[in-house]
């Protein structure tokens, strides 16, 4: 397996540092509001990367964490006349059912940052005590860039390119210096530390988290791989491997790998242009898979402009799977070791080239059909075949709906229930061989634009296209 690493700008080959295990930390949501789709795709890389590390057969620790305390979530607390700690859990909230809608597992490890705070205050008296950080007279904490001589290693800035993006502090001792913890003196959102009352800095909680709940202290490195959005490697993943170098005297990760922008008819996602897209919106109109399978259909470390069009058409591909997977509606198979599953984790296992996954998929689909319009009893074929669509829908997370419900998404809970009506007495009447009356359900159905199909297994529905 090789991964392009974000600092050598290269492709490696993967090697763990403990051999049949993985430990992944991706930086998680600052939760003061909806997960939007460049959350979703960044969820979706690295839910793909660890299914396909599983997939690989190693044991795979994910940890992503939420970030719970920030002044993002103050003022909107604020905001909103409620406490800090009733927008984190409805927003964390919120972030899990989108996440779950879309097919991203759950992680191994999901730590909190105000959870955490005994390990961001050890790790701040490390750096104290390593003369890589200092205090100001208002009671702030600051790391020193300077004392750090691989300062900017990470993103391959100059120094100068470092300034406009921190808070500028007469007392700093440099300009880049960043904080690690902020001094509360009033009667703001606060933690007790042995530093006194205050919060800590962003930078700092992934550091400190990824060192008391990841790390499993093996060699140079704290972990295997550390994941993220483009936006994150300056300032924020460089000032965590900082602050892990210079705490701990080893470098924070093997690999790092960072997933592209999302855009919106070609414009960057974010919210002072207008067009910050939340996912509850997109899962309103299209199934969680139709969006999983869309966002992770071009390679994560290109940027990906989302538009409807193009999802559309990625729909119509999806759909392709589920009408293969209806003509093989009623079988059930372990996931063996077909050719199937040897190509596409091979072609995965190569920097998780999912557009060549996506064509194996497709001439697999294509295949497939033609066997089964020439031979479609054969019995071997067909288990071998569910087995390569288990493999789909266990390494890439899409494909395992009921393929009859599939095509059933977007209509409301009573036109539900009027189907469901028509279709129970069509079968009612079928039993008992009127056959003029489930005729007449049939053609009701069909003027409601609704297919229906007897199989073993029962009468199903769909809308037609």
């Amino acid at each position: 397996m090789t991964i392009y690493d974000s600092v050598q700008k290269t492709k490696l080959p993967f090697t763990p540092l403990q051999e049949g295990k993985v430990s992944l930390y991706v930086c998680g949501p600052t939760v003061y509001d909806d997960a939007h789709l460049g959350h979703a795709k960044s969820a979706l890389v690295f839910d793909l990367l660890r299914r396909v590390l599983e997939a690989e057969g190693y044991d795979v620790l994910f940890a992503r964490n939420i970030t719970d305390i920030d002044d993002k979530i103050i003022n909107k607390a604020r905001e909103l006349g409620i406490s800090t700690s009733e927008i984190a859990q409805r927003y964390t909230a919120a972030y899990h059912r989108d996440m779950e809608a879309i097919g991203v597992r759950k992680p191994t490890l999901e730590p909190k940052a105000t959870e955490s705070i005994d390990a961001m205050s050890e790790m701040i008296q490390r750096l104290l005590d390593n003369k890589h950080a200092y205090t100001i007279s208002n009671g702030d904490i600051y790391f020193d860039t300077a004392s750090d001589k691989n300062y900017l290693s990470l993103s391959n800035r100059q120094s100068n390119e470092n300034v406009s993006r921190v808070e500028r502090v007469s007392e700093k001792r440099n300009e880049a210096d960043f904080a690690l913890w902020k001094a509360v003196h009033d009667e703001g959102v606060a933690f007790d530390s042995p530093f006194g009352r205050g919060r800590p800095g962003w930078h700092l909680e992934c550091s400190a988290m990824i060192e008391r709940y990841v790390s499993p202290h093996i060699g140079d490195y704290a972990i295997d791989i550390h994941g993220g959005g483009a936006d994150l490697l300056f300032p924020h993943h460089e000032n965590e491997a900082a602050q892990t170098r210079c705490a701990t005297n080893h470098e924070l990760a093997r690999y790092w790998m960072h997933n592209g922008f999302v855009t919106i008819d070609g414009e960057k996602m974010s919210k002072s242009l207008g067009n910050s897209f939340f996912l509850k919106d997109a899962l309103k109109s299209y199934d969680g898979e139709v969006l999983r399978f869309y966002l992770l259909s071009t390679h994560y470390r290109g940027d990906f402009n989302f538009n409807e069009e193009d999802l559309i058409a990625s729909k119509k591909r999806l759909d392709k799977l589920y009408r293969l997977k209806k003509r093989l509606f009623g079988l059930t198979a372990e996931i063996i070791d077909t050719e199937f599953k040897k190509s596409l984790l091979e072609t995965l296992g190569d920097d998780l080239n999912v557009s060549r996954a996506y064509a194996l998929i497709d001439e697999l689909i294509a295949g497939a059909n033609e066997i089964l319009d020439t031979n479609p009893k054969d019995k071997a074929y067909r288990q071998t075949l569910f087995s390569s669509l288990s493999t789909i829908e266990t390494v890439l997370g899409f494909g395992a709906q009921n393929p009859f419900t599939y095509f059933q998404f977007g209509l409301d809970e009573v036109t539900k229930a009027k189907i469901e009506d028509l279709v129970e007495k069509r079968s009612e009447a079928k039993r008992a061989k009127d056959f003029a009356a489930s005729d007449a359900f049939r053609d009701e159905l069909t003027v409601m634009g609704i297919a229906i199909m007897d199989t073993a297994n029962g009468t199903f529905w769909e809308i037609r296209d």
